[in-house]
């Protein structure tokens, strides 16, 4: 995808966890996401969030947390969920269509920051998603041959073949792990629920990778 039309999927995912939030009783949004650690509200706060962050806040944010990036990551999308529901919802349609991109990483890492992490909301919800195929594709090449700097570490995918089942897609050389793109992105990704929608001698090999991690 031209970068363009990348930032057009951004905005319009943006738009609709928007909606999605809007949606939500308390209930729902205190649901555990995906995302090890934060529920379905504490998701879209962050997403809020990293589509438009100060870099006065990102800094004491990471000054705070001794220099660990995660923490820090971690911590500030715990202080963004405090605030009222309707603020966040007004924040994501405000900054939807913002074009900040972390350094190195491209438009690629917001793409993929909210396709995943649309799908760590609605997928807990049990409600259906279904993101543009040419976008998942799009992020799966990020995080196989990109620079996926706080997605996927070092070391992750070593030695596997990924093939995306509903996708024209493959990478990679070694044991075999098939999927929908969705799903093998997200387990790329560290989400450790979405295994058993994988399969292949390649689902072993990474089920051991990510035991224990986020």
């Amino acid at each position: 995808m031209a970068d363009p039309d990348i930032f057009a999927v951004v905005a319009a995912r943006r738009r609709a966890v928007a909606n999605l939030l809007e949606g939500l009783d308390a209930q729902q949004l205190t649901t555990p996401s995906l995302c090890a650690g934060w529920d379905v509200g504490t998701v879209g706060a962050h997403l809020a969030e990293a589509a438009l962050p100060s870099l006065a806040d990102s800094l004491l944010s990471l000054i705070r947390a001794g220099g660990r990036l995660h923490r820090a990551n971690d911590q500030a999308a715990r202080r963004a969920a405090r605030r009222p529901v309707p603020e966040t919802v007004a924040l994501l349609r405000e900054r939807a269509d913002s074009r900040f991109t972390p350094p190195v990483t491209g438009p690629r890492a917001p793409l993929t920051e909210v396709l995943v992490h649309e799908a760590d909301m609605r997928v807990p919800l049990g409600l259906p998603y279904q993101p543009d195929p040419a976008a998942v594709r799009t992020a799966l090449e990020f995080v196989t041959t990109g620079r996926p700097v706080g997605f996927v570490p070092r070391g992750r995918l070593t030695g596997l073949r990924l093939h995306a089942t509903d996708l024209d897609w493959s990478w990679g050389s070694g044991e075999v792990l098939r999927g929908r793109g969705l799903d093998l992105l997200l387990v790329a990704c560290g989400r450790a629920a979405m295994l058993p929608t994988v399969e292949g001698p390649g689902a072993d090999l990474l089920r051991e990778r990510l035991d224990g991690r986020p």
